[in-house]
């Protein structure tokens, strides 16, 4: 909240609604007529929002991809630039909790892992007609996973005697197959994020929404990213840096201050939770956050 530097008048995105904390925080802060756009593509993440409009007019729900962003703006009948744009990105505790959704690997439930279930290919599906090179490849730039290419091939010699459906089905494959262990890591936690970063195209919507953000933001208007990964934030790190440089032009072209201005303002240093945020949500531990600043 205090990286949003919260305008009580002012117009906020929250493009990952989840179950709303944040979206509350938001709205404990702003005035009368102050307004919070509330995003996400997980129906029940959808549902809430709503229950929560029902009792707050100044809360629009918009069920999107936040990779559209400049679409759900526009469904929402926004106008004019955006005071504020938060991102908390990657997997929500209620999905990785909700074992019938297919996230985790402590749980049995349906290899599904989709943000949205009804729309898109599940990972059972995706698992299912992938070759050896593609799933090798997917964990291995996804999930940083040194095994891949073994696990893959796994992955296909167990589908040829019965499709894996189920995510204690592909946990169980993934024990067998990595030959250590990293320490305070399920062998499957690299395979589980890998595919789940596949499944939803979640590297390619973080692209696409950022160049969205800064467009939508109002001068001084602050984009708030919360990345859980170094895949995630290699990204928001080097477009907030791009951004906050300007365009590189060859030496020697008349370009005026103005075009060479960035269009971003960095703002303080990266945030880690501390130890006692850590210790009462362990989940938080690698998560870091990052703020810019839209320059007029």
């Amino acid at each position: 909240m205090q990286a949003l530097a919260i305008d009580p008048n002012g117009i906020y995105v929250d493009g990952t609604f989840g179950r709303g904390g944040h979206a509350r925080a938001i709205l404990a802060r702003l005035g009368s007529v102050g307004r919070l756009l509330a995003i996400d593509r997980d129906p029940d993440a959808i549902a809430a929002a709503r229950s929560l409009a029902v009792a707050d007019p100044r809360l629009t729900v918009v069920q999107s991809r936040f990779g559209d962003l400049t679409g759900a703006v526009r469904e929402a009948g926004v106008s004019g630039g955006v005071a504020g744009i938060l991102l908390d990105l990657g997997v929500s505790s209620p999905q990785l909790d909700t074992p019938a959704r297919g996230f985790s690997f402590n749980a049995e439930g349906p290899l599904d892992m989709r943000m949205d279930p009804g729309h898109g290919e599940s990972a059972a599906a995706w698992l299912a007609r992938a070759e050896v090179a593609e799933i090798a490849a997917v964990l291995y730039e996804f999930g940083e996973e040194r095994f891949g290419a073994r696990i893959a091939r796994a992955i296909v010699a167990a589908r040829a005697a019965s499709p894996l459906l189920t995510t204690r089905a592909l946990a169980d494959l993934v024990v067998r197959v990595v030959p250590t262990r990293e320490p305070g890591k399920h062998p499957a936690t690299r395979t589980f994020q890998a595919l789940r970063i596949q499944v939803n195209d979640e590297l390619g919507e973080l692209t696409r929404v950022l160049g969205q953000a800064c467009d939508l933001l109002a001068a001084v208007g602050r984009l708030v990213v919360i990345s859980f990964h170094s895949l995630e934030d290699r990204i928001v790190k080097r477009f907030m840096r791009d951004e906050a440089r300007g365009p590189r032009f060859p030496k020697g072209l008349p370009i005026t201050a103005a075009e060479s201005c960035g269009r971003l303002r960095l703002v303080g240093k990266p945030t880690r939770a501390g130890a006692v945020e850590v210790a009462g949500n362990p989940r938080a531990r690698s998560a870091i956050l990052r703020v810019a600043e839209r320059l007029p």
